[in-house]
């Protein structure tokens, strides 16, 4: 017995011994280690690197950018099946271990006595931490105790419900994705508290190997991954037999997903990410910011559609050009590789990639990426007579194969009809169209813009034409021309002959010989009737009249720039060069009575912790506080004051707006612009514009809530087409978006200012007249412009025949009048 107790007294000595020894080691190795240690708590100072998020007014997501895509989440918002998954998969013991799992780290030691290889294991999440936020991934034994020691302050100053939090904010989980609230979504395309059990299983198997268990690019890999922490999961109890069995299961349902963007505005997300970057510098896409535009998420959707439909029936009325490719032999490739071939392709906006597989008299059978088969019928491709030309199709479409052929390789749209409550598809045969457009919108009462589509398609090409396109405005420039003649005290019933003129210019040797877009010309013509019909003559007389020094000067009042603004006659024609965004910017001064208001689209601009960094102060329209006396253009004293307290300056006389925008709306009502009749209001004005040979197509429109401005032209600048004009191909983008815009809005009445009167005039010759008149029609005019009583139904022949009886021959040159 006695031999006994010896060697197990020997044993236990020896044992004491290792101990003591072993915890002197430790001991003196922290002392060694400890000054090379960081402060645990700057973990409560640390920020996770956080994207840029860019949201509408109404807070929806519409672009993010930064390198790592990460969607932190506090605690009490990730579900525990997920916690569970992680702890199954990395830390059994995490809530009960002291930060550092002994069991584990014998099994380490263990593995190194065996093998002479140092190993993983005894790894817990909080160590993990402490690696991920203080120390490299490098395998050596310092780093190994420097963690041990780190783990054990880190849980000594941190609940284990925050570090929890920390890991699973912080932890790379693959393709960018850092944390599990971006995994869900780079995934799965969805936040965690959506994802399935075996998606959850799936993102907690990922941290040992974020490449090699990938389910992108590693399935059979990853499906083996999740089966292991799935087992876990049912051993440990955190599942039943029946959840495992399921999950066990299901095939993997990864796949990559973009920005979970709940609002389609690459443009504008684009401009946001420019001035962020400008403003913060990299640390924009580090951060954290949260950007919260002007842009309206419902009236950005109408935008878009209204864009991309215009552009589309443009397309359509000049005919196909073909299909962009075709595959021999179609119908004898694994239907595998056809739908990589045609994914290949690429959706372009709502213009989906197929391929013909077969073509009958009255119908074609498509092929989608998807895998998935649709037919298109022959009144889907009708449209697709051969573009021959800008001008000239081909003949009528009498069958399919007219159009398409096996392998054909085209583009088709997805429509929806609903016909007895049931809801249908059917598909359009399509191409994506080469011309190009832009829509801006803006309240022009504070300048925010509303909505904003630079283009048919950002991923096509990112240049903004709202932005960056100049280009000329054609008659859209015309009302500024007509307030500057209102100005210098004509009426809307003074008369401009609208006859030919003829200019020369020695400098190039050349002769402007202007036309109205008709080719007709109609002698004198009444102010408003001349902007309603978009009298080309009587604008170049109207500015030749005023002079074009005058006429630039008042043009800046509406905010354009004197660089851009040619000095000569073909300014009436609208020659300078605009963007979309500066025509709403100047229509703006006209809907909001005369007010300069400038565009902006962020409204505020709030950090990581949910505080203001920016906010924007925009100028706003006050009519009540109206600064200067009588209503006048104010001084440049009473203009800066007005900057200064965020109160808009008026810069154009109230009088004057209110008989332009009542000539405006005669635009919409008999003019250029009547198709916008089909609104159904009375409170719409604007403009159409069109440029020589039908180069730019504009429509510029407002009432006192909205101005919007549509653009249509080939970013190569080329000629529309006949009959391509504002009116046809820019119009109907205005009219789709307002139909929305303006759907269950009250009409706003057209206030009348002081100082402006009716009278009964005569349309022929401008001038008062009396009830007996058959021409007799009722005009307004500021007071001291009321025309005389008409002496005389015979007008003389001369150039401008003003409504107050007076004549001039309109051609005084003024002495920086010149040509080109």
């Amino acid at each position: 017995m006695k031999f006994f107790y010896r060697p197990l007294k020997y044993f236990v000595i020896f044992l004491i011994t290792c101990s003591l020894l072993g915890a002197a080691s430790l001991y003196i190795s922290y002392l060694i280690i400890k000054p090379d240690l960081p402060e645990v708590s700057t973990l409560k100072d640390i920020k996770l690197s956080v994207p840029l998020r860019i949201y509408t007014s109404d807070n929806k997501l519409i672009g993010e950018f930064g390198k790592k895509r990460r969607a932190p989440l506090k605690y009490e918002k990730i579900p525990s099946q997920m916690i569970n998954a992680f702890l199954a998969a990395e830390d059994e013991r995490f809530f009960t271990h002291p930060g550092v799992d002994y069991q584990g780290i014998l099994r380490a030691i263990w593995h190194i006595i065996k093998t002479g290889e140092k190993g993983s294991g005894g790894s817990t999440i909080t160590m993990q931490v402490a690696r991920n936020f203080f120390l490299t991934k490098e395998k050596t034994y310092i780093r190994k105790l420097k963690e041990i020691f780190l783990s054990l302050k880190i849980e000594q100053e941190f609940s284990k419900n925050e570090i929890i939090e920390l890991y699973l904010n912080r932890i790379f989980l693959g393709n960018r994705a850092y944390g599990i609230g971006a995994a869900a979504q780079v995934y799965y395309g969805k936040p965690v508290n959506l994802l399935s059990l075996e998606q959850a299983a799936m993102i907690a198997g990922l941290p040992k190997a974020p490449s090699a268990n990938n389910p992108i690019s590693n399935p059979v890999r990853a499906k083996g991954r999740r089966g292991y922490v799935l087992r876990r999961m049912l051993k440990l109890g955190f599942i039943t037999q029946e959840e495992f069995e399921h999950a066990n299961k299901q095939p993997i349902s990864a796949k990559l997903h973009g920005q979970a963007t709940e609002a389609e505005s690459p443009y504008i997300a684009e401009m946001v990410r420019n001035k962020s970057i400008k403003q913060f510098g990299d640390k924009a896409y580090t951060d954290g910011y949260k950007v919260f535009t002007t842009i309206s998420s419902d009236l950005q959707l109408s935008a878009q559609k209204a864009l991309k439909t215009a552009l589309i029936n443009y397309d359509m009325r000049h005919g196909y050009k073909g299909p962009e490719g075709n595959i021999p032999d179609v119908n004898i490739i694994d239907l595998e590789e056809l739908g990589s071939i045609v994914a290949d392709y690429g959706s372009v906006g709502n213009l989906l990639p197929a391929v013909v597989t077969g073509v009958d008299e009255n119908s074609a059978q498509l092929f989608l990426p998807d895998g998935t088969r649709a037919t298109i019928k022959i009144d889907g491709l009708k449209w697709a007579r051969k573009y021959i030309s800008d001008n000239t199709r081909g003949p009528q479409i009498k069958k399919v194969s007219d159009v398409l052929a096996p392998g054909d390789l085209i583009r088709v749209r997805k429509e929806k009809t609903i016909k007895d409550d049931i809801e249908t598809n059917s598909y359009i045969l399509s191409q994506v169209p080469e011309v190009s457009g832009a829509f801006v919108a803006m309240n022009p009462n504070n300048g925010a813009i509303i909505a904003l589509v630079g283009g048919f398609d950002y991923y096509t090409s990112k240049f903004n034409r709202v932005t960056q396109a100049q280009r000329q405005p054609g008659s859209g420039i015309k009302p500024f021309i007509y307030s500057a003649a209102l100005s210098k005290g004509y009426t809307t019933a003074s008369l401009i002959n609208d006859a030919p003129v003829v200019f020369e210019d020695s400098a190039l040797e050349n002769t402007w010989r202007p036309e109205n877009y008709s080719g007709h010309f109609y002698g004198p013509t009444r102010l408003r009737d001349a902007l309603t019909f978009s009298r080309n003559l009587v604008s170049i007389r109207l500015l030749r009249a005023i002079g074009t020094s005058e006429g630039i000067n008042h043009l800046q009042k509406f905010g354009f720039s004197k660089e851009q603004l040619p000095n000569d006659l073909s300014l009436a024609l609208g020659s300078a060069n605009v963007t979309p965004l500066q025509m709403v910017s100047s229509y703006s001064v006209i809907a909001n009575g005369g007010y300069k208001v400038d565009p902006y689209f962020i409204d505020r601009i709030e950090d990581s912790n949910g505080n203001i960094v920016f906010s924007s102060t925009p100028l706003k329209v006050c009519k009540s506080c109206e600064a200067s006396d009588n209503n006048q253009t104010s001084d440049e004293d009473t203009y800066l004051t007005a900057l200064a307290t965020n109160i808009a300056p008026r810069v154009v006389d109230e009088r004057n707006i209110y008989l332009l925008t009542s000539m405006m709306r005669d635009v919409v009502k008999r003019g250029t612009a009547r198709k916008a009749l089909v609104l159904n209001r009375s409170d719409l004005a604007g403009k159409t514009g069109t440029t020589n040979d039908q180069r730019d197509a504009w429509f510029n429109g407002f009432n006192q809530d909205i101005a919007a401005t549509a653009w249509v032209g080939f970013d190569k600048i080329r000629s529309l087409g006949n009959r391509e004009t504002g009116g046809k191909a820019a119009l109907p983008v205005w009219i789709d978006f307002m139909r929305d815009a303006l759907k269950n809005k009250p009409q706003v009445p057209l206030k009348q200012p002081a100082g402006i009167i009716t009278v009964r005039i005569d349309k022929k010759t401008g001038q008062q007249t009396n009830a007996s008149n058959p021409n007799a029609i009722f005009e307004i005019f500021r007071a001291e412009n009321v025309p005389q009583m008409d002496q005389s139904s015979d007008a003389n022949e001369t150039d401008i025949i003003t409504g107050s009886g007076q004549t001039t021959d309109g051609l005084n040159k003024d002495e920086e009048d010149h040509l080109f």
